[in-house]
This record gives C-alpha cells, sequence and structure tokens, in this order.
C-alpha cells in the first residue's frame, strides 16, 4: 500500500509530495520534494483541500508540511506519508491510520482520542502535550521518540515498541502493555498504574512475568535511569 516516491532532483533522498489532477484527485506523476517544488505554496493548498474533502485517504505524501487547527475527526489514513511533519492543535478523534509514517514528526497540543492505528510508525518523533487517551495502537513503532506531559492512557499498545524512546511526566495508566518494548527507553515520572506491566519487556532479559518476578499490575514506575529496569 505504502510506496515512496523520490524527488525528482538528482541526489535528493527527499519523497517526493503527491500531485494533483485538475479534478483534485491523486496522481501517480513524479514531481519534487517541498524544498525543490516550483510552487509550494499551491501544492500545500492541494494537500490541505484534498484532506479536508476526503475521508479515507490513501497514498498521500506530505512530507515536511505544517498543519496546524485542523480537525482530522472520523478521517482514515492508509499508506501515508507524513515524515517530519508539524502538527499544532490537531483534534483527531477516531482518527485512522493504517500503516502510515510520522517519523520525526513534532506533534504539539495535539488530541488523538480515542484513535486506531495499526503498524504506524512515530519513530524519532516528539510529543508535547499530546494525548492518545482510549487508543488502539497496534503493533506501532515509536521508537527513540519523546514525549513530554503526554498520555497514552486507556489505550492497547500491544507488541509496539519504545525502544530508546524518552518519557517524561507522561502516563500510561491501564494500558495493555503486552509484548510492548521499553528497551534502553529513559522515563521520568511516567506512571503505569493498573497497566499490565509485568507482561511488558523492558530489558532483554525478559518480561517480569517470563522472569516470575512478583509485581502486581498497577505499580507506578517511575524511572529515571537509561534501561529503567524493574
Amino acid at each position: 500500500m505504502f510506496t515512496e516516491n523520490p524527488c525528482l532532483v538528482r541526489h535528493c533522498r527527499n519523497n517526493a509530495l503527491s500531485t494533483f489532477d485538475q479534478e483534485g484527485n491523486l496522481t501517480e506523476e513524479k514531481s519534487y520534494c517541498l524544498d525543490h517544488i516550483p510552487d509550494p505554496g499551491k501544492i500545500k493548498q492541494d494537500i490541505y483541500n484534498y484532506i479536508a474533502s476526503h475521508k479515507k485517504i490513501i497514498g498521500l505524501c506530505a512530507s515536511g508540511l505544517i498543519f496546524q487547527d485542523i480537525d482530522f475527526s472520523n478521517k482514515e489514513f492508509y499508506g501515508c506519508n507524513f515524515h517530519r511533519c508539524t502538527f499544532t492543535n490537531i483534534h483527531a478523534e477516531n482518527v485512522l491510520t493504517h500503516m502510515c509514517i510520522f517519523d520525526f514528526a513534532t506533534f504539539n497540543d495535539c488530541s488523538f482520542i480515542k484513535s486506531n492505528s495499526l503498524f504506524t510508525s512515530f519513530s524519532g518523533s516528539t510529543f508535547f502535550h499530546t494525548i492518545f487517551t482510549s487508543s488502539d495502537m497496534i503493533q506501532d513503532n515509536f521508537n527513540g521518540i519523546k514525549a513530554y506531559q503526554s498520555s497514552f492512557d486507556d489505550s492497547d499498545l500491544f507488541n509496539s515498541r519504545f525502544i530508546m524512546a524518552t518519557l517524561v511526566d507522561t502516563s500510561m495508566q491501564n494500558c495493555n502493555l503486552k509484548h510492548t518494548l521499553f528497551y534502553n527507553s529513559e522515563r521520568t515520572n511516567v506512571s503505569f498504574k493498573m497497566s499490565n506491566t509485568r507482561e511488558a519487556l523492558f530489558d532483554r532479559k525478559g518480561s517480569a512475568l517470563q522472569k516470575g518476578d512478583s509485581m502486581p499490575n498497577g505499580t507506578d514506575i517511575d524511572a529515571t535511569s537509561s534501561g529503567g529496569s524493574l
């Protein structure tokens, strides 16, 4: 579903932005990235208009764009590329993202309540005051993220990865953490109250459940050092 379309400029490694025909439909034409496209203002507006006018968005590349004060609620994104995008004050209740890329994106004051994401990557992204409360985030990639004053409360994070993540003043209360990986993560004032931490993996020796450690579900873990072992 997801295909990479390189920028037409030789030696440029960025992904080309999506192109549209005169009716505003997505095309498969070769194009340029945001740094090299001849009319960046027009392509930005074309992408904004396309998202606003469609509920289901498939294969869109908006790499590097800024999204601010937009409502994405109830929209569905499949195989879309939002690499290095900036999202500010985004409301996205019941949004669906499957096999999408948000690597190295920045999220400021965003709400993704009751969102649904599967096989989606947020690797290297930064979150400020962003909430994913009551969401299903299955097999997602959060490796290397930085999250500050954010919340994943009441969410299903089954088999997702937070390897080398930095979590500060961030809450993961009442979450499903089965097979969730936190290898080499740094956690400061992080609450896992009522979450099944015994089935998560905080180091490569295995989960607390596998090792037979007697740690009850709902234990708060406020680890400040790299690794944050139990």
